[in-house]
């Protein structure tokens, strides 16, 4: 279908699924329903990304873009900026002491991915009409 998590989800469920449905045309059907549902889930999100970012409230339309880029620095400066920093201080400034290492890059893929795993569980309750709202 050309989208990549299509792709992946039907080949995870393909092997079990010959075995279980031996009908060709039950299994195309299963396929057909499953490619949908996904669907209609990102159009879902799709709507509800849409509705934060409306949202009168910073803390609601900017929690994303905050997250995104104070983890895009910090990424940034944990691969990149402190080495070329590092470069510069050597080449230019070889009698400056180095700056402390900054550690926590696992803490901070941890909280990235927190943040987007909690965004797609809220994700989920809004699909399902579980989520309350105040």
């Amino acid at each position: 279908m050309g989208l990549p998590i299509l792709d992946s989800i039907l080949g995870i469920i393909k092997g079990p699924l010959d075995k279980l449905v031996p009908d060709n045309n039950k299994k195309a059907e299963f396929k057909h329903e499953l490619e949908m549902e996904i669907l209609r889930t990102g159009m879902g999100q799709m709507e509800i990304n849409k509705t934060e970012a409306q949202h009168p409230s910073v803390f609601v339309a900017g929690w994303r873009p905050f997250i995104g880029w104070v983890c895009g620095v910090a990424l940034f400066w944990h691969f990149m900026g402190a080495d070329l920093l590092g470069w510069a201080r050597v080449a230019f400034f070889p009698d400056m002491p180095a700056p402390p290492v900054l550690g926590g890059s696992e803490t901070l893929v941890t909280v990235l991915l927190s943040m987007l795993g909690l965004g797609g569980l809220r994700t989920v309750e809004k699909i399902k009409g579980v989520s309350r709202e105040k």
